[in-house]
């Protein structure tokens, strides 16, 4: 069992939750972060979307940084998966890979998980993500596809706002059904308005001579990029065990200073309803460090 009470336990080592950390050191008070190594940002091959970074930045080496960055502040690092999350009489205990973490509150960071194409094993996936070839963000990354030609895999509304968004940035998109479209007729309308072709259902995707190649029925249809618009799992049923509040698809609610209906329990990221950006996943991760840092001033004075 352990003994030691930190002031605040990170469950996540993404953007959010390494940001929360530095400044959480900072303010003197004990912080460790808890990260499983799944953090969306580390399969990003290179963003340009990321400010300071004109030549861009790859997602392991952004997070490699603010690892570091963190550690260096005094924050403890370790690497696990949080398997239970219970209110204790000091606060909040955490069973991370059978040891028991004590914390007065925690930071819940954990993102979300972009669903894949399920006609793609998990390493041509990945290739096709290093070669640009499949991008899950079209507001980071659409400006690289300026006037190239680009696929979107989805249907309904998910579907048809992602390809309508990709077709500010080049006039040859394809919207494909995973299996059939599910399209009102509005949406329908709203598609051909953009001049953006509707077909699928897609079989298979494949990579060939620097192409994204789209198996259909009646054959098949080479792109220079793919986007799957799938939808995401969100990462938010260790705050459910505690009761906190959850919109429909999962993502926790908070208010204005990233704390959840769950006193002590604060949430910041993807895992929070909005823009999912790196650069807005930090700010979250501010404004959380902040809000706690005071928080707990309220009940104890801090002192060094």
């Amino acid at each position: 069992m352990a003994t030691k009470i930190w002031d605040c336990a990170i469950v996540g080592g993404g953007p959010a939750g390494l940001t929360a950390a530095v400044y959480l050191a900072r303010f003197h008070l004990s912080v460790i972060v808890i990260d499983s190594g799944k953090s969306r940002a580390g399969i990003i091959p290179l963003t340009r979307n990321h400010a300071g970074f004109p030549d861009g930045i790859s997602g392991p080496v952004l997070l490699a940084r603010m690892r570091r960055h963190a550690v260096k502040s005094g924050a403890k690092l370790v690497d696990g998966r949080v398997e239970v999350l219970k209110r204790t009489g000091e606060g909040f205990s955490a069973l991370v890979d059978g040891e028991t973490q004590l914390a007065r509150a925690v930071l819940i960071a954990t993102g979300v998980v972009n669903r894949r194409p399920p006609m793609m094993d998990e390493e041509m996936h990945d290739r096709a993500v290093a070669d640009g070839r499949l991008r899950y963000c079209p507001i980071c990354d659409g400006y690289e596809v300026t006037d190239l030609r680009v696929a979107v895999l989805g249907t309904g509304a998910r579907g048809c706002k992602e390809a309508i968004f990709l077709r500010s940035y080049t006039d040859d998109v394809t919207l494909f059904a995973p299996d059939r479209h599910d399209l009102s007729a509005e949406q329908e309308a709203q598609l051909s308005e953009a001049g953006i072709v509707i077909a699928g259902p897609c079989r298979t995707i494949t990579l060939a001579e620097g192409k994204i190649v789209v198996g259909l029925d009646e054959g098949a249809q080479s792109f220079d990029s793919l986007y799957p618009a799938l939808g995401s799992d969100i990462r938010s049923e260790l705050a459910g065990q505690l009761g906190a509040d959850r919109t429909d698809d999962g993502c926790l609610r908070v208010d204005a200073h990233q704390r959840t209906n769950v006193p002590g329990l604060y949430a910041a990221g993807d895992v929070v309803k909005g823009l999912d950006q790196i650069s807005h996943a930090m700010g979250e991760g501010g404004v959380a460090a902040t809000t706690i840092r005071n928080d707990l001033a309220k009940q104890t004075p801090l002192r060094r």
